[in-house]
């Protein structure tokens, strides 16, 4: 898995609207400037949040973005999907649309295992674990793991 910049600019914007919780809406130009994120490139990845129903917006001089729901009924995966697609995909396709023969036919549930094992992760960490720095045990787990931290 990959995890592009727009995907990574897009929870990092979200996670500026999840820890400035209900103070009102917040122009883009200040979720770029707080995360060092080009303002035009996050204008359209807020449009994109937006026509996905994560956050709305409003217009005016007093203006800006918030989060269309709880910050903990956000996963990070929910804002991945709504900016990028699928959150693990072969060629473009997703794995249960996949067939393999002969030896590659073991690929299949191992791509499936990767999926599920990402979906754990991402499909479970909400906006507001991560803004309140309360990662579950599992990521903390992970992370701790020193070959996690190395690239073989």
């Amino acid at each position: 898995m990959r995890i592009s910049a727009k995907a990574d600019y897009a929870v990092r914007a979200a996670l500026e609207l999840a820890a400035a919780g209900d103070t009102g809406p917040i122009k883009a130009e200040t979720l770029a400037a707080a995360q060092g994120i080009p303002h035009k490139f996050l204008e359209g990845i807020l449009g994109d949040m937006r026509r996905g129903g994560l956050v709305s917006s409003q217009r005016g001089g007093n203006g800006g973005y918030r989060l269309a729901a709880p910050a903990d009924t956000i996963t990070i995966a929910d804002v991945i999907r709504v900016v990028e697609g699928p959150l693990v995909s072969v060629r473009g396709s997703r794995p249960p649309e996949l067939s393999y023969s002969g030896p590659a036919e073991a690929l299949l549930p191992l791509w499936i295992a990767v999926r599920a094992n990402v979906r754990r992760i991402l499909g479970e960490v909400t906006l507001a674990d991560v803004a309140a720095d309360r990662l579950p045990p599992v990521v903390h787990t992970l992370a701790e793991d020193p070959a996690a931290w190395t690239n073989p």
